[in-house]
């Protein structure tokens, strides 16, 4: 009970039993008109007072929540996006997948560990959706000279095993003397974007006689750092 009367206009409920118990009395031949119209025009004055003090409320209200909506906005424009997201080995696979199916144009895959590749299962999440991406329209390996060996042995016969191989060409074959490793793509958010890890530990894993990625950073499109991959592929290019 005390639960709905909470609901109602408490200053409403008293005008309208006011009325009521001068209408009733009225009848009754207990009060006269006079009586009745003062009741009418307090219930009236009460009224008047409640809507003047809820719309005082809602005033106030609203400049709280604009000064509220203000205030988001200015923490939302104070925060900077990182530079590079750490995926770890729990979201290893599906960020290389999602990474490979969101790829437009030329992917640069450079100084990138070839025997990840010999396990079927690890090239089919890795290479494969880049291959069959139809967005992609060209796939090019930049390697060192002693990976042609496994190039020939552990990637090519797969590759010719897709659809869209012949969009993966020749590698670049330089004497590579980086630590780095990456992969560079435009991607549908309209951007460059790569997949930059390390060669060794803790990036890399050594698993049954092969190198396979462990950890690797996401770098996004507005950071510096794309132009710096970038820059080192354009060097190695040059060089050749």
């Amino acid at each position: 009970m005390k639960r709905r009367l909470r609901e109602y206009d408490l200053d409403a409920v008293a005008g309208v039993v006011a009325a009521l118990a001068a209408l009733v009395l009225h009848l009754l031949h207990v009060v006269d008109q006079e009586v009745i119209l003062a009741v009418v025009l307090a219930v009236l004055a009460l009224l008047l007072i409640r809507d003047l003090r809820s719309e005082a409320r809602d005033e106030r209200l609203g400049d709280t929540i604009m000064q509220t909506a203000q205030n988001v906005a200015g923490i939302g424009a104070a925060l900077v996006p990182p530079d590079a997201i750490l995926v770890g080995p729990r979201r290893l696979r599906r960020a290389s997948e999602e990474f490979a199916r969101a790829a437009r144009g030329e992917m640069l895959w450079f100084n990138v560990c070839l025997l990840m590749f010999r396990p079927q299962s690890l090239f089919d999440a890795l290479l494969r959706p880049a291959i069959e991406n139809p967005a992609v329209t060209a796939i090019q390996f930049v390697l060192d000279e002693s990976e042609r060996e496994r190039w020939g042995s552990d990637v090519l016969p797969k590759v010719g095993a897709c659809p869209g191989a012949a969009k993966v060409r020749e590698p670049r074959w330089c004497a590579l003397r980086e630590s780095v490793s990456f992969i560079l793509s435009e991607t549908s958010a309209g951007g460059v974007e790569a997949h930059l890890s390390f060669w060794g530990e803790p990036f890399m894993a050594r698993q049954t006689g092969h190198d396979v990625p462990r950890y690797i950073f996401h770098v996004q499109q507005h950071s510096e750092l794309v132009m710096q991959l970038v820059e080192l592929d354009r060097r190695y290019r040059l060089q050749g």
